[in-house]
């Protein structure tokens, strides 16, 4: 008997697979579309490594067992190579960045992904570095520009100094760079930014019926923050100036003592009295190079401005600090103090000798700040109210004696978009002395990054674009006159934020002859396989890349150019590989490589071990020893099954076919629902069951096997088949069905009472009738012992589940 060789087995399969163009969609001809998406890679490092597989093995499993069930099945993939992962790995390697892409994604596809054996379709590739896509890109810029959703300003920005740019506030986490760690600090710069937040209500609403994870969905819906408070005006003592102040808890305005500014608020150093001026600019400079952990960890830190602000319900005036602890990014970049009743608001005032007013009664203010409800006291007219009703009493007072007024806050911040680095798209903005700001004509686009030899970042709030005196020099397109480019390119993050919409159109720039597409996408193809049926991917994306596709898809929507405003039909998050107890990552040295396991093993057995590693949402760790029991098991199914084809035995066993309808029930719910552990784990009880009677089995059920296997092991099942005799691909053969007759049990257990009370109980087949139940019940000790000469005037019958003797 032939032994099994994964490696000479799948190096024909997808070779005859790609040949063939086996698995290629006709966008334009196809009657049941099913797009089938999942995150494509930054091409940035040495390669692949096993959590890629992990990821895109349970998306194109879930998308093989779709087309078996009579989908046409458009399973695209790409790079994302645009970024600061990729310009980083090229100054690693001393490598530029433009030759760094073109080796790492022909490696990638060819060396790595087109070795896993999915469904991929590589003839609509997006590669968002090359020109083709970033044209596009930029495009989009433009149309959020002329809607007035894209905006230059200068602002206080997270800088990471390690990768020498400005980040978006999604991308910094505990205060470091989500893709570097290393520390934030602040600084002042003119950015380009999206005003997302312009969306954040409906990207909240929508949270409530889209069909994504609950983990991203609750996670998106905490960072857009949507908190419901009063917006309250404190006029500046002596100064026709107001500091507005948002807080969810005006019950508590009585007992505000005092004010604070963040450093960055615009009011910070024109309300300063002229003795503190120079002490405060000088803590004001001193804040800019603090990370946000340091400026946060001290509460009793801060500067007296030497001015004076009216607590417009009390009337009496309060000091106004700058300091630390309070940051612009949230509400209004200033807190009303409230001492008694918030603890970092009680380590200030005691830091500065404040005056601490307890305003709600219940704890002890002297030791610590008192956070809970309670009744209101030293508040007006107000005292004796219970908070939680003193928060709607006091709200609607301030608004009514226009003191301020009821509004709505997010946390969500703009996008901003702006990145002081070479490669990525250039912002196609051009800045004029005569016209402004103006636009680059979308016939000019793309803008072309041009080729730098030193491309590193300068680290001076300039990007490396602003040394090449060729690419700044250029004329207005408005009036004609000397003009200079933008210098800074778009966020990695823009790259990605519509690549989906891409993928079908990809390649179709020149339409039938009707000369360049005037949009990135065909209309009708979009309309045809959009929004997308199903994404896959992980959750350390739910505030970046997945908050951004959602609210570039609902600009475009609102802006005509497409007909719907969320991307996905359905997202699911999965889970994560871990090794050694620890996520993956080059500093720990714990990356896995899939190359030597896909040489020694095969990818099927890579594939299907990691699905069994635990339940998909969740993940595992990657085990080396573990791994050769997936390959055992994959053995086992070849061995037996070439011996059944061999002999092409008829025989057949009743009850291998009952556990056969059953596994595939099984099977068809788990990986409906992403439960690809289970799913495996009944196919290797199956199989188990067909090794212990071998001799019964026959070619008709082991095709129905390899039919359920076919998804997670799709060279093996491939192969099987054609030895079988089958002349046409596996995966082009409809989803097994599974008969409910065979899913019923042939016996039941039926209660057997006396008076209505439990005696006994009998083991019958689950069509036997009343007479037969009857007789056999009174036919056992137990039964007779209570019917022994007495009369049964009474029978209660319920069919297979019980019977009541009344005597």
């Amino acid at each position: 008997m032939e032994r099994y060789n994964p490696r000479k087995i799948e190096e024909r399969w997808q070779k005859k697979w790609e040949k063939e163009k086996t698995f290629k969609v006709d966008i334009s001809a196809s009657k049941k579309p099913f797009y089938n998406l999942m995150m494509f890679p930054y091409p940035s490092g040495e390669g692949l490594h096993v959590g890629h597989v992990y990821a895109f093995g349970g998306s194109d499993t879930f998308g093989r067992f779709m087309s078996m069930r009579g989908f046409d099945v458009f399973e695209p993939m790409g790079f994302d190579s645009f970024g600061i992962h990729s310009e980083n790995y090229a100054i690693k390697i001393g490598k530029h960045p433009r030759q760094l892409i073109d080796d790492t994604t022909t490696y990638f596809r060819e060396k790595q992904m087109k070795r896993l054996g999915a469904l991929f379709d590589w003839s609509h590739q997006v590669i968002t570095s090359e020109s083709n896509y970033y044209k596009w890109t930029q495009w989009i810029f433009l149309q959020l520009f002329k809607a007035g959703l894209a905006e230059r300003k200068k602002a206080p920005v997270d800088w990471c100094p390690s990768c020498k740019t400005v980040l978006a506030d999604e991308q910094v986490i505990a205060g470091k760079c989500e893709r570097c760690e290393a520390q934030v600090v602040q600084k002042e710069l003119l950015q380009w930014f999206f005003k997302i937040t312009k969306y954040s209500e409906k990207l909240l609403k929508n949270l409530d019926w889209i069909d994504w994870s609950e983990t991203t969905k609750s996670m998106q819906r905490n960072w857009i923050g949507r908190s419901e408070g009063t917006e309250i005006n404190f006029p500046v003592q002596g100064r026709a100036l107001q500091i507005k102040v948002f807080t969810t808890r005006p019950d508590t305005i009585f007992g505000a003592t005092f004010m604070v500014l963040a450093p960055e608020h615009d009011l910070a150093l024109k309300i300063v009295s002229a003795n503190n001026k120079a002490k405060v600019e000088a803590y004001v400079q001193e804040s800019k190079n603090k990370t946000e952990i340091e400026r946060t960890q001290k509460s009793k830190e801060g500067i007296f401005t030497g001015r004076y602000c009216i607590n417009p319900v009390t009337k009496k005036p309060i000091p106004i600090f700058v300091a630390n602890y309070v940051l612009m990014g949230y509400g209004t970049g200033a807190i009303m103090g409230v001492p008694a009743h918030d603890s970092r608001d009680w380590d200030f005032a005691k830091g500065h000798k404040l005056e601490v007013i307890e305003v709600i009664s219940g704890g002890n203010i002297q030791k610590e700040a008192y956070v809970g409800e309670g009744k209101l006291v030293n508040s007006g007219k107000f005292n004796g109210l219970d908070s939680v009703e003193g928060i709607r009493k006091i709200s609607d007072y301030i608004q009514s004696n226009k003191i301020g007024k009821k509004k709505t806050n997010y946390h969500l911040r703009d996008w901003l978009i702006s990145r002081q680095r070479y490669w990525g798209p250039p912002i196609p903005i051009i800045y004029c002395d005569n016209c402004g700001t103006v636009p680059v004509p979308e016939k000019d686009l793309p803008v072309e990054l041009p080729y730098l030899k030193n491309f590193k970042p300068t680290g001076t709030g300039k990007a490396p674009l602003a040394q090449d005196e060729s690419f700044i020099k250029v004329v207005c397109p408005q009036c004609g006159k000397s003009a200079r480019r933008e210098t800074d390119v778009s966020d990695t993050f823009l790259d990605s934020s519509w690549y989906f919409l891409r993928y079908p159109s990809a390649g179709l720039d020149e339409l039938k002859n009707a000369g360049p597409a005037l949009l990135p996408w065909d209309p009708r193809v979009t309309k045809k396989w959009l929004p997308v049926d199903m994404y896959i991917g992980g959750n350390e994306h739910a505030v970046l890349h997945l908050m951004y596709t959602r609210f570039i898809t609902m600009a475009l929507h609102d802006l005509g150019f497409i007909n719907f405003e969320e991307p996905f039909k359905k997202f699911r998050a999965h889970g994560l590989v871990i090794h050694g107890g620890e996520k993956m990552s080059k500093s720990r040295g714990n990356v896995v490589s899939p190359n030597e396991y896909i040489d020694a093993y095969g990818a099927d057995t890579l594939r299907m071990y990691l699905l069994f590693l635990g339940p998909y949402d969740r993940g595992g760790d990657f085990s080396d020893r573990a791994i050769a029991g997936m390959h055992r098991f994959l053995n086992r199914v070849w061995n037996l099954c070439t011996k059944v084809i061999e002999k092409n035995s008829k025989s057949s066993d009743s009850q291998l076919l009952k556990t056969l309808h059953k596994t595939t029930k099984k099977v068809e719910e788990d990986i409906e629902n992403l439960k690809f552990n289970t799913a495996i784990a009944s196919l290797m009880e199956f199989l188990n069951e067909m090794v212990s009677k071998e001799e019964k089995l026959n070619l008709a059920l082991v095709k129905h096997f390899l039919h359920l296997l076919a998804p997670f092991a799709p060279h093996l099942t491939e192969e099987l088949w054609e030895k079988t005799g089958e002349k046409d691909s596996i995966h082009k053969e409809g989803w097994p069905s599974y008969e409910k007759k065979f899913l019923e049990e042939g016996r039941v257990t039926i209660v057997i009472q006396i008076n209505g009370k439990l005696r006994d109980t009998l083991e019958a087949h689950r069509d036997i009738k009343k007479e037969e139940a009857v007789r056999l019940a009174v036919d056992q000790a137990k039964i007779k012992s209570y019917t022994l000469n007495k009369t049964i005037k009474k029978i209660v019958w319920v069919e297979g589940k019980l019977l009541n003797l009344v005597i």
